[in-house]
């Protein structure tokens, strides 16, 4: 309760345009990461933190649980950070730019780079190579006996099967059920689908409980639990690629970040994601120590010639 407490007293102060003690971005040297709270954010956090470490010897810091992208930015446009480790385009369209979705990925990408730069003077880097976005998931058996390598192959087995999705996804506009419905031509039996906790998705399909489940495609569960994910051929949710996002004022004092930071982009598919997600969630490991792990199987990202240290 204490920690929650504190986060929202957090957010309120971000939103409504004050800084907290010792938070102050003005008249201060170095580069101070935001993460939001989730463990994906936090490793990649740590990433970003790792990599200016490796590279340079700009002093650096990480302000974790900022609560949301929303948030995130906030405490971007006030000073109190200066690097947003992870942002998804779709996210941003939505609610930071008041933007209509966006279905191409390249597309949403190009938009918020652009309109982050020109609103914001904030630079957005390319996609980290992974997107986390809603999927539909089954057990790979399920999958296999019934055929389902699609999201429109659950037409076939729709009246049939039991379905767990987050509670908010039934009644959300856009890319919500009835959304679903307009786009994919087919609805599941009602009686048959349960509004879940996304927390409680993975465990309900992997025992059996549900045959099929909305998932987070970059959650370690799916890879942990053998799950198959479904291919959105119609491309009905939105992109969600995920990137950098800093001030280019920061990029302005410290030109060498843009070399260092865009190492990492293209760099992380959504299986090593999962991977490293898994690792922190169900191993107990450390953020920092999953992200240290990584960078160092990869070599930090240097080029052929070895780069420089």
């Amino acid at each position: 309760m204490k920690k929650r407490l504190c986060t929202l007293v957090f957010a309120t102060a971000l939103l409504s345009g004050c800084t907290l003690p010792g938070l102050s971005g003005t008249g201060e040297d170095g580069v101070r990461i935001g993460s939001v709270i989730s463990t994906e954010a936090m490793i990649l956090s740590h990433m970003n933190r790792l990599m200016i470490e490796e590279y340079t010897d700009i002093p650096v810091s990480i302000m974790n649980n900022l609560g949301t992208s929303v948030v995130a930015h906030q405490a971007m446009v006030s000073g109190d950070i200066n690097i947003s480790s992870m942002r998804y385009t779709g996210t941003d369209i939505a609610s930071v730019l008041g933007m209509d979705a966006i279905m191409d990925p390249e597309e949403a990408l190009r938009v918020v780079q652009e309109e982050l730069d020109k609103r914001y003077n904030h630079q957005w880097f390319d996609s980290y190579g992974f997107a986390n976005t809603y999927a539909f998931a089954v057990r790979e058996d399920f999958g296999e006996e019934h055929g389902l390598e699609t999201i429109s192959d659950l037409k076939k087995v729709a009246d049939d099967i039991t379905v767990g999705v987050d509670t908010s996804w039934l009644d959300r506009d856009g890319d919500g059920y009835g959304g679903f419905q307009e786009v994919y031509g087919f609805s599941f039996n009602d009686s048959n689908v349960s509004p879940m906790q996304i927390g409680l998705v993975y465990d309900a399909v992997a025992s059996g409980r549900r045959d099929a489940v909305l998932a987070y495609s970059t959650d370690g569960r799916i890879a942990a639990y053998d799950l198959r994910i479904l291919e959105d051929d119609k491309q009905f949710f939105p992109p969600y690629d995920a990137s950098t996002v800093v001030d280019k004022e920061l990029l302005a004092q410290y030109p060498e970040l843009e070399d260092v930071l865009g190492r990492l982009s293209g760099k992380i598919s959504v299986a090593e994601m999962q991977q490293m997600n898994y690792e922190a969630d169900a191993n107990l490991k450390e953020p920092a120590t999953v992200a240290e792990e990584f960078l160092q199987a990869h070599n930090y990202f240097r080029d052929e010639e070895g780069g420089e240290s």
